[in-house]
């Protein structure tokens, strides 16, 4: 018994070694890939070849005047560096309702798609619950479902700001439309799959409706239900960024828009790594919730 405790307290050490060494190797390729990446745009971004001449058409646009030649060279790394620096260090600012800090703006974005997404939560997983547990509402639903779940969330928009009346609330109008249908589909094809032992068990115990809903089908598609969760926020924070261009006002999707009509091209990029961020932390946030409830499984 003893020899037995030895070997797998040694097999579990060699374990964690092996994982510890792994994730140091995939470190390192990541930190060696941030360089070449990092190299190759210092070297296209040197002013022989970064200087791009404005497109008439963009500069019409834009205001820019493009017939005396304006050019718009590239940024560095370590001018997006430097200008990343300037935003960050006052994130907050508001010097009128056109002048706000970054970090305004993100929350603008942030607050618009958790909204969304609640409200979205709140209809969704009741809705798919009941989906799954009745093939008649299955049936009656689903080709209404199919219908308007490929039409893009932006074609929403103007029927939003018409009948809303909001800029504001119109965007997260159009997160909740994005938001529900993963959610809805998951929930429904998890309840939908509980095996039948666990509710012939459930019957047999003689548990009512609502204990058989909670506490049987509920946990056994919790997995699903938090994966359909998962892909809506993702989708939610894709979506946000072009909503917030159309109705302008406010959002980090209006910023970058501000930005490219200023042709601020180092402040787009770094715009464009903290909605990268903002949309990472979201989904790690949900992953670990996911986890939680696939371990507490």
């Amino acid at each position: 018994m003893a020899g037995g405790c030895a070997i797998a307290t040694r097999f579990i050490a060699t374990m964690g070694q092996h994982r510890r060494q792994q994730r140091l190797r995939s470190a390192l390729l990541t930190l060696l890939i941030l360089a070449v990446v990092l190299g190759a745009w210092q070297i296209a971004a040197t002013p022989r070849q970064s200087a791009q001449t404005v497109d008439p058409e963009y500069a019409a646009l834009i205001g820019a005047a493009a017939s005396q030649g304006q050019q718009t060279p590239l940024p560095r790394p370590s001018d997006v560096a430097i200008q990343a620096w300037t935003l960050l260090r006052d994130p907050f600012y508001r010097h009128g309702n056109n002048d706000m800090g970054i970090g305004i703006q993100l929350a603008w974005s942030v607050f618009r798609v958790l909204v969304g997404f609640g409200l979205a939560v709140v209809v969704a997983i009741p809705v798919g619950f009941a989906i799954g547990m009745s093939p008649v509402l299955n049936g009656a639903l689903d080709p209404i479902i199919q219908v308007l779940r490929p039409v893009s969330p932006l074609a929403w928009m103007p029927l939003a700001l018409y009948t809303i009346k909001d800029s504001g609330m119109s965007a997260i109008f159009v997160i909740f439309i994005c938001s529900i249908w993963p959610m809805l589909l998951n929930t429904a094809f998890g309840v939908g799959t509980v095996r039948r032992e666990w509710l012939n068990v459930a019957r047999t115990l003689e548990a009512g409706p609502w204990r058989t809903a909670f506490g049987v089908i509920l946990p056994a598609a919790a997995p699903t239900i938090m994966t359909g969760m998962r892909i809506s926020i993702g989708i939610a924070w894709l979506v946000i960024v072009a909503a917030e261009m159309l109705v302008g006002g406010t959002g980090i999707g209006y910023f970058v828009w501000n930005q490219w009509n200023n042709l601020s091209i180092a402040d787009i990029i770094v715009a464009i790594l903290l909605i990268g961020i903002v949309g990472m932390a979201l989904d790690q946030g949900l992953g670990r919730l996911a986890r939680a409830v696939t371990w507490h499984e």
